[in-house]
């Protein structure tokens, strides 16, 4: 079926981050397959991480299918959006559906998108992972695609304005190898080790981020086990 959607906003959005200037850097694309399912798994830290994790998938040729909170699909702008780029709603109170057709995009060969920390992350730091990406995984035979994201908290996150203007703004990228979820493995086993792997890949691409805050002010964005100012896990109930 034709991406009449998609593939006009994913240029809308290569354009904006072409004004604002973005630095991005991604390594490790190549982990995504080109053909098949997979579930494609993201740590949590912008309002805007799921266009970011989609364009990890470009350079493979992949459309990735976002399963997102119910209230998105309801909005008159996104809503629309988000039926048209096949996206999955998620009623937390409801989940099977969304789980049942998550399982079905999988069985289909698509790519699903994950954050299994639910939320954004206000510490930027990992929170605790959810084990419906690995029982996905599990129930369908695909693979566990880890990923990490990092600076995409400077663009627009929780508790702070989105920084729209042309700052220039680095944005880092990286992709591990899959992660295979045999069917006889305990699923909460399978997500520990994708936690690990996510976050061995969020400490890569915080050392390679090319740049550090300017000043006291701007320390807000790095975790404070790093040094910055950003609260603590056990001060925010995220």
């Amino acid at each position: 079926m034709a991406e009449l959607v998609y593939r006009p906003v994913i240029g809308a959005a290569l354009t904006m981050f072409k004004a604002l200037d973005l630095k991005i850097d991604t390594q490790g694309s190549e982990h995504i397959p080109r053909t098949g399912g997979a579930v494609l798994v993201s740590n949590h830290i912008s309002y805007l991480d799921f266009i970011f994790t989609g364009l990890a998938a470009l350079p493979q040729k992949r459309l990735v299918r976002f399963m997102a909170k119910d209230s998105v699909f309801r909005h008159k702008i996104s809503g629309p959006l988000m039926r048209g780029m096949k996206h999955i709603p998620v009623d937390r109170r409801q989940g099977e559906a969304a789980y049942a057709h998550a399982l079905d995009s999988l069985r289909s060969g698509e790519v699903v998108g994950v954050f299994p920390e639910a939320t954004i992350s206000q510490s930027f730091t990992l929170k605790s992972f959810k084990s419906g990406a690995a029982r996905l995984a599990q129930e369908a035979g695909v693979p566990l695609i880890p990923m990490a994201l990092w600076g995409t908290q400077r663009l627009w996150t929780k508790g702070r304005p989105r920084n729209f203007r042309r700052s220039h703004i680095p944005v880092t990228i990286r992709v591990g190898e899959p992660v295979e979820a045999p069917s006889d493995q305990y699923a909460g086993a399978i997500t520990r080790r994708l936690r690990e792997r996510a976050q061995e890949l969020l400490e890569a691409a915080q050392r390679a981020y090319p740049v550090r805050p300017k000043d006291a002010d701007d320390t807000w964005w790095i975790p404070a086990h790093l040094g910055g100012t950003a609260p603590t896990p056990a001060a925010v109930r995220d």
